[in-house]
């Protein structure tokens, strides 16, 4: 499909350990003057003589964990509403309608395992240590189980695992308690709980209507912060209308502007919601070459890195069986994942 549908290549090397064919190849002539490359050797090439390479991180990542998109078909925001569970003011509306559609999420994200997609990048940051960082719009906290080192990944959107409370600085990282308080025990999307943020017009009338009491848990009983001792405790996410982090947008601002990048992979991400859109653009201005891993070809949405130059890469297919195979030069093979 990526090559062979403008009679650009005639034969590509069937690749082996379930990665399509279309979208990678060892062996076959590289046309470049058409587009980005698919050769895994000459990416190699590349890998190994890359002194500064950063990573861009979306849900496409996670997909074989088995953690679906977030807008895509069956994503939740189709069924349910932002409005009523993202933003700082449906926290304050119905801090309890909020919590529980984040417990949620933290049970199905902890009911996933890491795939080997995550564990190859956590392989590049132990042997880059200094000149590797990993920019992730994830929240599923799958990279920090697949032991990335903290210092080199940065949360652009915050973690499910981090708790915050919503009045003072207090954060604790990576709490793992499934449910996080009793009253937000959850296993299904279905759960009637959560019928007020449905995405319907009858459940938005009554959410919006200050005459219906719409509140599933009475706040004084959720889980408030041992700190302050007023607010109450939240998902540690950035919620619409929030501003990112500050200093994990300044962290990698002053990483980026240090030193010359040489490549920057681009992984299950459109990268079309700001900042990550900008990131592509910065790295190409530090003179990156780019290599998109994405289940997308050159037909589909490729957002902030459509622009692909001859010398870029492009390797369509699961996250989790090319990266193994294209970082595998300096991370070697990966013991007991699967």
């Amino acid at each position: 499909m990526l090559l062979a549908q403008k009679g650009i290549i005639k034969h590509i090397p069937k690749f082996h350990r379930g990665i399509s064919h279309r979208g990678l190849s060892r062996t076959g002539p590289m046309a470049s003057i058409h587009g980005p490359s698919t050769d895994v050797s000459e990416f190699h090439e590349v890998l190994k003589s890359s002194k500064r390479i950063m990573a861009l991180c979306g849900a496409g990542l996670s997909a074989a964990s088995g953690l679906g998109t977030f807008r895509g078909a069956g994503g939740l925001w189709r069924n349910h509403q932002a409005t009523s569970l993202a933003t700082p003011e449906a926290f304050e509306q119905d801090p309890g309608l909020v919590w529980l559609f984040y417990s949620y999420r933290r049970h199905k994200a902890l009911q996933a395992k890491p795939n080997a997609g995550h564990y190859a990048l956590t392989e590049l940051s132990k042997k880059m240590p200094d000149n590797f960082i990993t920019l992730t719009q994830n929240v599923d906290g799958l990279s920090q189980r697949a032991d990335h080192p903290r210092e080199q990944l940065k949360l652009l959107h915050g973690s499910l695992f981090d708790i915050k409370c919503f009045d003072c600085d207090r954060i604790e990282l990576n709490n793992y308690d499934d449910p996080f308080h009793p009253l937000l025990a959850i296993d299904t999307e279905e759960d009637s709980r959560l019928a007020p943020a449905e995405n319907t017009e009858q459940a938005r009338a009554a959410y919006e209507d200050p005459n219906v009491d719409t509140t599933t848990i009475n706040p004084d009983d959720l889980p408030h912060c041992p700190d302050c001792k007023v607010g109450l405790l939240r998902p540690g996410v950035v919620w619409f209308g929030e501003a990112l982090p500050e200093d994990t947008l300044e962290e990698v601002s002053e990483w980026i502007e240090k030193d010359k990048i040489d490549l920057i992979l681009v992984i299950g991400t459109t990268a079309t919601v700001w900042p990550a859109a900008g990131y592509v653009s910065e790295a190409i201005s530090k003179g990156a070459k780019v290599a998109v891993i994405n289940m997308e070809g050159l037909d589909g949405e490729l957002g902030a890195a459509s622009n692909l130059r001859g010398d870029d890469f492009l390797f369509q297919g699961d996250a989790s069986k090319i990266l193994p195979e294209i970082l595998k030069p300096i991370i070697g093979e990966l013991e007991g994942v699967h």
